[in-house]
Formats: C-alpha cells, structure tokens, sequence
C-alpha cells in the first residue's frame, strides 16, 4: 500500500545538500526526520531552516550511522563528498533504508560492485540522483527516441563542459582535491546518464568497453599558480578528456569532459540514428521526411515530443537546475512512497559509478579499452519492464 507521507534523513550539508535539503522541504509528502553533517556550523544552520518549516526541532547529529538507523526513517539521502557517499550508501541499505545518493566519481570497480551486491542481498533500492537524465532535452530526445524518430540508433554524445577554474581557487575543495591527484573525466554522470537511457543500458542493451583519453593539464595549474605563484606542483587531470564507449547493441557513445578551460557551458548532447540526427552544438535536429531535405531544423518545430514531466515547465523551472532537481528528487520519492524500485536502480548506479574508474586507468594506458563488468550478472538480455510511472525512464509506455 502506498503511503501518503514518507520520513527521510539527509547526510551532507554543503552548498549542495544545502540546497536540495530546502528542496526537500517544500514537499509536502516528505518528512525530514533527522540531518547530520560533520560541520557543526552548517548544522545548525540547516537545523534552523527545518524548524523554520516544521515548527520543531529534528534529529540534528554529526553521527552518520545514527542518522541511517533512525527507526524513523524510510529512506537516507547522501550528499556527502565523493569519497564517503558510496560507503554511506552500504550502510544505509543493510539499515533497511533506500538510498539517494549524489553523483560523484567512483574510486574503483569493486565499489562499484559491493553496491550492487548490498542491494540484492537486503532487497533495498540505491539511486545516483542523476539529475540530467531529467533534463528538458535529455527526456524529449529519448521521447523522440522510443518513438522511433531517429530509426535506429548508431552513435551518442554527452558530456559536461564547464569552466569550472574558480575550483582550483581552494585546494579543499573536493573537486580541487580530486583534480590535483586523479586524470580522468571526473564528472562522467551528467553526460552518462541520458546517453544510458537513450541506448537502453541494461535493459536490452549494455556497455562493453571503456576506452579514454586525456590532454596536457593547464586550465587548473595556471589558475592556481596566478594566485600563489610559489606552487611548484602540477594538477593531474587533463583539461579535456575525452572518452569511447562500446556497446553490445554495435552503438557507440562519446563522453566530452572539460572543465578546466574556457568555454560556455554545455552538455554537448548528440543522437545519430539511421532516419536522423540531433546536434546541441548545432542546436537544431535533422530528420529525413521532416522539414527541408539536407537542411538544418529548429528543435521547436518537434514540440510534440515534448516529454510530459516538462509540459509544465513554468511550475518546475526555478527548482534547481531548471527543474531537473526537483524532478530526479520527485523520481525517488514516488519510489519510496510506493515501494517500488528507482526508475535509476542500482545497476545504473553501478555504472555511474564504475566508469570513471575504469576510464581513469585506460587513460593511464594510453587510451586501451578496458572492458566493463555487467552488474546485472546477464539480467540485461531479458528484464522485464519496471515500474509505470510518470518518472520512468524506458519510454512512452512506461511514463503516459
């Protein structure tokens, strides 16, 4: 039976946690029962928005396995940082809880695993919070997709390009302590994660190989340098890294990460089909039969494929990041007050994870493809369809 309400904690209080805690409390459904923090200050302050919106004072603790085994919670979201998110996850589903944890890169294959193996073995459902799998144009291309617009598919693109130098600006920072020690595309999932809901990654479909490649590092070192010129240290990742994955369907797939020069932003999205092509660096989509032969078209035009999540945009927009916050949040909740699986499982989670691993030894290696486990131990050939939900990311079938 579904519930009305669920009770969540929340561990990890920055800028980021910070932010989808307040998100979290704007709905209705949710009940923040516990939040924990290391930061005394950040919580206490974040203590004092809950009360402002309850009335009353919740669990604040700077203990992370009490804040997880709370009987008071149904699930635990894990905004901590890159290094302690995915152990957190571990003990929240042996705790019995579901687990929302932040995207970040993982440290290593067999991290990777472990999360899936806790889930099978507690029954408990562990989401990455992917928030760009929710994106406006991420989910109307994979409506335009699922509907055969672009035939069948050849080839994807994404990425996150981003100039993100101010990071280097602190070396606590926790991308800045990552930048200086790992060379690798550290920010794999944004463009990930659409790319695996268009090739319908472990559902019919799964990678096979990872191959990566990075450039001289530059962006970061010359920033820092200008700021303490005595520095005689070098930053290991390289400004753009670029990485090639195969698949077992015959498609491929380009990951483009750079956010260590100076550019706009973009996600650098790109679906090749047999009928079509949709290019964010051209900003228009080709498709044979549909507008002028040859002839670069407006994205407008196909507004029919809107996806239905974003046919109110107006009443989601300013909810983080266009939206997509509130919407990646909205996905887990339903799945909790259901007591269904994440349209995000645990298997996807996996290979958000693993991937930066994976490509941060290829890339050592000169670009070697390496081969991708299969999380799902083969389940990929035959699963069966998951949950109907407005939030589902496998096709029109699922979410209208």
């Amino acid at each position: 039976m579904a519930k009305d309400k669920i009770k969540v904690g929340v561990i990890g209080l920055n800028d980021r946690g910070k932010y989808l805690l307040s998100l979290l409390l704007g709905m209705e459904d949710v009940e923040v029962t516990a939040i924990c923090d290391l930061d005394q200050k950040l919580l206490l302050e974040s203590a004092g928005k809950v009360f402002e919106k309850y009335g009353r004072q919740v669990k604040a603790t700077t203990d992370a396995d009490y804040a997880i085994k709370r009987d008071d919670t149904d699930a635990v979201f894990i905004f901590t940082s890159w290094n302690s998110h995915i152990s957190l996850a571990y003990e929240a589903m042996r705790a019995g809880k579901y687990v929302g944890v932040e995207v970040g890169p993982g440290a290593s294959v067999d991290e990777a695993w472990r999360l899936v193996r806790i889930s099978e073995e507690t029954g408990m459902p562990c989401m990455m919070l992917e928030n760009c799998s929710y994106g406006e144009k991420e989910l109307m291309l994979l409506n335009m997709i699922k509907k055969g617009l672009f035939g069948e598919l050849i080839h994807c693109e994404a990425g996150y390009m981003h100039d993100c130098r101010f990071f280097a600006d602190d070396l606590k920072n926790e991308r800045a302590f990552h930048y200086l020690r790992r060379n690798c595309d550290l920010y794999p999932t944004h463009g990930l994660g659409p790319v695996m809901t268009w090739l319908g990654i472990n559902r019919g479909n799964r990678f096979l190989t990872v191959s990566s490649v990075a450039t001289k590092a530059r962006g970061m070192t010359e920033r820092y340098k200008s700021r303490h010129p005595d520095f005689d240290g070098e930053f290991r990742a390289g400004d753009l890294v670029t990485t090639t994955l195969t698949c077992a369907g015959g498609e491929t797939a380009l990951l483009t990460y750079n956010c260590a020069s100076p550019r706009p932003y973009s996600r650098g999205n790109v679906v090749q089909g047999t009928k079509g092509i949709y290019s964010e660096y051209v900003g228009k989509i080709y498709v044979e039969g549909h507008g002028e032969n040859d002839k670069w078209d407006d994205l407008g035009n196909y507004r029919e494929y809107t996806h239905p999540l974003w046919k109110d945009k107006e009443k989601i927009q300013g909810l983080g990041h266009g939206g997509m916050d509130w919407l990646v949040l909205r996905a887990f909740v339903e799945a909790v007050k259901n007591g269904t699986d994440t349209p995000i499982d645990v298997y996807d989670s996996a290979v958000l994870a693993a991937v930066c691993a994976i490509a941060e030894e290829s890339a050592a290696l000169g670009g070697k493809p390496l081969p991708i486990p299969d999380f799902t131990d083969g389940k990929w050939m035959r699963r069966k369809p998951g949950v109907k939900s407005p939030y589902s990311l496998e096709g029109p079938g699922m979410w209208e």
